[in-house]
């Protein structure tokens, strides 16, 4: 990946939004650097009502990052990518195996997945009649998320496979962005295309509310893949649940890619 230098002269993405934001946050929890990545000490509570906030202050574009052991793994082959992830407006836990290994190393590090995180929005905090923009899925996907939260304006680009290679589609997901104006932009496109593109709008400073980079969640959302029951997920066996429900797909991430984040973590616990 080439071309990551943020410019300077423009306005801080997050100093955009925390003019506005005047709560009381002592109660939230530190960030906290962890294997290579900045995150955010949000509890899943304290995640809702600050994407809410930052939503509502409809201010220039602002992405939040859901990083996983997936992504940790991507990021310690390819470190270039650590720029998208820098800029974003805050990087949030999405594992538990992560959360697990953090505590073993004297850190808080709450799981907040995102597929939580959309479900609780579209739950309480999205208005059926506001405007609500997708990138990534499939028009049943849609079509069902759509019917099941009886949203009346629903704007929906699906970008063609290869978008990470593919300068003409990434730029035209990023203009179809800046034309939709919503409070909540999902993007499901899957890692890193989703942080490349929600790097991409950012930097153009054309479009406006918060991008979350949330990968299968909406798959979730309309049913259309099943989660995890939820003492498996306590039992940190989600990714079990994955591989067994779609082995041919994700054999490799889990049992081949996904072990690495082992290596990764005692490396960085020597270098701490």
């Amino acid at each position: 990946m080439t071309n990551l230098a943020f410019p300077q002269n423009e306005e801080d993405s997050g100093d955009a939004v925390e003019d506005v934001l005047f709560l009381d946050r002592r109660q939230e929890g530190r960030a906290q650097a962890f294997l290579g990545v900045h995150f955010s000490g949000f509890s899943p509570q304290d995640l809702l009502r600050r994407v809410d906030e930052v939503g509502r202050a409809k201010r220039a574009f602002v992405y939040l990052c859901t990083p996983n052991v997936d992504h940790l793994v991507r990021l310690d082959r390819e470190p270039d990518l650590h720029a998208l992830y820098a800029h974003a407006w805050a990087s949030v836990n999405d594992s538990r195996i992560l959360e697990t290994l953090a505590n073993l190393s004297g850190l808080s590090l709450p799981a907040c997945p995102g597929s939580d995180l959309t479900q609780a929005l579209f739950e309480t905090c999205i208005d059926p009649a506001e405007t609500v923009v997708v990138i990534g899925g499939t028009q049943d996907m849609i079509e069902t998320v759509r019917a099941r939260y009886g949203l009346t304006d629903l704007r929906w680009h699906a970008p063609p496979f290869g978008l990470r290679t593919n300068p003409e589609a990434m730029a035209e997901a990023a203009a179809f962005v800046a034309a939709n104006p919503a409070r909540f932009t999902f993007l499901c496109v899957g890692a890193p295309q989703q942080e490349m593109l929600a790097y991409t709008i950012a930097k153009q400073g054309q479009a406006v509310g918060i991008g979350l980079c949330v990968g299968a969640s909406i798959d979730f959302l309309s049913g259309n893949r099943k989660r995890a029951p939820q003492w498996m997920q306590q039992a940190r066996l989600e990714w079990l649940f994955r591989l067994l429900d779609e082995p041919q797909k994700l054999w490799r991430r889990y049992l081949v890619e996904g072990p690495k984040i082992f290596r990764i973590w005692m490396d960085w616990r020597k270098r701490r």
